[in-house]
């Protein structure tokens, strides 16, 4: 067989022993958890004004703040994004 097959074999063997919870080369990567609720607050803003910022449902906004759920993709880089930006100076 080709390259290509024996390095596809060699990734499914790989995921079955871990699957079956055995030594296997496969590494897990899990991104880090994003504190939504520390995000948020870092802006100044409500819930509601901030769903409206970002274009995020407020139901959303509620179960990624209490833990049910958590943010993926896109949402994820601007979550991030979001968390590096400084609160508004309120003098002008």
């Amino acid at each position: 067989m080709g390259k290509a097959y024996t390095e596809i074999s060699t990734g499914l063997e790989d995921a079955i022993s871990h699957a079956k919870g055995k030594i296997s080369r496969l590494k897990v990567h899990r991104p880090e958890p994003i504190d939504v609720k520390a995000i948020r607050k870092k802006t100044g803003m409500s819930q509601q004004q901030f769903c409206a910022t970002f274009g995020i449902s407020l139901g959303t906004l509620r179960h990624w703040e209490q833990g049910l759920r958590s943010p993926r993709g896109a949402a994820r880089v601007l979550l991030k994004v979001v968390s590096i930006i400084r609160k508004p100076s309120s003098r002008l």
